[in-house]
């Protein structure tokens, strides 16, 4: 039987039960579909982790205080001055950046007036990883820092690129609508019962874009002013020690050291806090991983489904092809007794069961090409952000 007979007869045949065909093309699609989005979301993945790791630097340890701890009263717990020892320790460090926060802090600039904001204080250092932003004025400097300045920096929070439709459960910050339409450079903003000034402006990237994994939450907005300001004018009164920092980050610029210098800063630490290790050092690769290895469950999941889909699709075609010949036994004894051989009969039906397979595979292929336009409308978009960022960085 020649090619062109087989094809038009396996669409007659589809033609004639349109809705079976149907159901059995729709699953081989969402099985196909199903694998061709893990696949692509793995690579997405590795793709976002090495982006990660490299923002993040390749020595990067994360000191924070150890939950559920109990204290005996001798440590102050992990403090600004334990940051300042280990930068006095160990200089050849890249980059030692301790970070404390007040939340749900009140700022009030021209019209604008919220009571859940999120003021970071950190160092100047804070500037030397993860840098993803676009910048309009100054970063906070040395000298903001020693003199306790009264200067802050406001973040403008990412949109989207394509917005997600659960994006519309996710309302934008309430600053980033603000300042968005309004330059603050200059202006006053006042920050709890004090006035600061605005001397620059952090654009974040797109959402669908940023490659950190660990966005912190931002509430209303998020003010950055140096870290000895937030401890002297804008910590909640029921702080009692107001040196005390939520996180250290520091890169060691080498991930061979990292290892090393975790030893040391821990022994430095418990001495410094008097045999107590109220605080914990993580490699941040180790971070990483741990939230790599929850990414690759929820992967392998979608694989499942998958699998499922594509096996279940398989078994659809099989039924279809056997009630076909069942239905035709008498179409299949009068074309035998014409001549045609075992077969001829054979790809007969061979020929529909790869038309349905072909229907299937190309509406899983057309939902594939269309994520990867947009796929590779993003990367190009990401790509002429960066180089923006960094131009305007330098």
């Amino acid at each position: 039987m020649k090619i062109a007979e087989l094809g038009r007869s396996a669409l007659q045949e589809i033609g004639a039960h349109r809705t079976r065909s149907a159901m059995t093309a729709l699953s081989l699609s969402i099985g196909i579909a199903a694998m061709l989005f893990t696949f692509s979301q793995t690579a997405g993945m590795m793709k976002r982790y090495d982006d990660a790791l490299r923002l993040a630097g390749p020595g990067r340890l994360v000191i924070s205080p150890r939950r559920g701890y109990a204290g005996k009263g001798l440590s102050p717990g992990l403090t600004f001055s334990d940051a300042r020892e280990i930068r006095l320790r160990y200089p050849e460090l890249y980059m030692v950046s301790p970070r404390n926060s007040h939340y749900g802090l009140d700022g009030r600039l021209d019209s604008f007036k919220n009571g859940d904001l999120v003021g970071r204080g950190i160092t100047p250092e804070w500037a030397k990883r993860d840098w993803v932003y676009t910048m309009r004025g100054r970063m906070l400097n040395e000298r903001d820092l020693a003199e306790s300045a009264r200067v802050c920096v406001l973040v403008e929070a990412g949109s989207w690129i394509k917005k997600p439709f659960w994006a519309k459960y996710w309302p934008e910050q309430a600053l980033t609508k603000h300042i968005s339409r309004r330059d603050p450079l200059g202006r006053r903003i006042l920050l709890g019962e004090h006035l600061f000034t605005v001397v620059g402006v952090l654009k974040e990237p797109p959402k669908d874009l940023d490659p950190r994994w660990f966005r912190t939450w931002g509430g209303s907005g998020q003010v950055l002013v140096p870290l000895t300001t937030l401890q002297r004018s804008l910590m909640p009164r029921y702080q009692k020690n107001p040196d005390v920092v939520e996180e250290i980050a520091v890169d060691t610029g080498d991930a061979e050291t990292a290892a090393a210098y975790l030893r040391r800063i821990k022994v430095l630490l418990l001495a410094r806090h008097r045999g107590e290790e109220d605080f914990e050092i993580k490699d941040y690769r180790e971070i990483m991983q741990s939230a790599l290895k929850q990414m690759k469950e929820f992967v392998v999941s979608i694989m499942i489904i998958g699998l499922v889909a594509i096996l279940a699709s398989g078994i659809g075609i099989m039924n279809v092809t056997l009630a076909t010949i069942f239905s035709r036994v008498k179409e299949i004894g009068i074309r035998r007794a014409l001549g045609a051989t075992r077969a001829d009969i054979i790809w007969q039906f061979t020929s529909e069961a790869m038309m349905l397979g072909v229907l299937g595979g190309a509406g899983a292929r057309r939902s594939a090409s269309s994520a990867s336009g947009r796929s590779r409308r993003a990367r190009s978009a990401c790509s002429r952000s960066a180089r923006y960022t960094w131009a305007a960085r330098c």
